[in-house]
């Protein structure tokens, strides 16, 4: 009956429906015991066997199998943005290497070149503002400024004018040392002009 209302080949599944008719199994539920086939034929299972196909709980089986199935999709998303994250690491590191290192300070605002994507990321979480995905900007640089450790304003300079671009405190809000920060990287922004020149 699914076969009849459903558009799908079934040759693909005729060996596994011979192993059920031979030991005298009903499919109760068509769409329930293809997907079970499939995600068995996907872990390697053996689709000839009554042990696989003629499940004594289908549900029970097929609920297993998509669940392992999940889990393995998780692992996989996981490890795909594990290999991302490395290779978004590298393409930072060879953008914008020249100035790592850079800081600067007036006694009580320090400022510093962001110097990976996991610590721009977390720059973002802790700060509540968007600049996370800053990495991949081709022509700015991404700095922190901070007071004992504590971050206050991340800074965005442009690579082209050397101006601050924008300058954004918690949830984009600026501090009450927010000029004075501006004042800052302004003051230093030819230590930037000279990192780029002896690129």
């Amino acid at each position: 009956r699914y076969y009849l209302y459903h558009s799908f080949n079934i040759g693909e599944y005729w060996a596994s429906i011979k192993i059920c008719i031979r030991n005298g199994y009903t499919i109760e539920d068509g769409s329930m015991w293809r997907d079970t086939i499939d995600l068995l034929r996907h872990f390697g299972k053996d689709t000839n066997s009554p042990k696989y196909v003629c499940p004594a709980d289908l549900k029970v089986e097929h609920d297993k199998l998509v669940a392992k199935r999940n889990l393995q999709r998780k692992h996989e998303w996981t490890e795909q943005q594990r290999r991302k994250a490395i290779e978004d690491e590298k393409q930072y590191l060879k953008a914008k290497g020249i100035f790592f290192g850079l800081a600067f300070t007036d006694s009580l605002i320090c400022v510093k070149v962001i110097e990976s994507v996991e610590e721009m990321a977390e720059e973002g979480r802790t700060m509540h503002h968007c600049v996370g995905g800053y990495h991949k900007r081709k022509d700015s640089l991404i700095l922190s400024a901070t007071i004992d450790g504590k971050r206050i304003e991340t800074i965005e300079v442009s690579l082209k004018t050397f101006e601050v671009m924008q300058c954004r405190g918690v949830c984009n809000e600026n501090s009450e040392y927010h000029d004075r920060i501006i004042a800052l990287v302004n003051k230093n922004a030819n230590l930037i002009r000279q990192r780029m020149k002896a690129a």
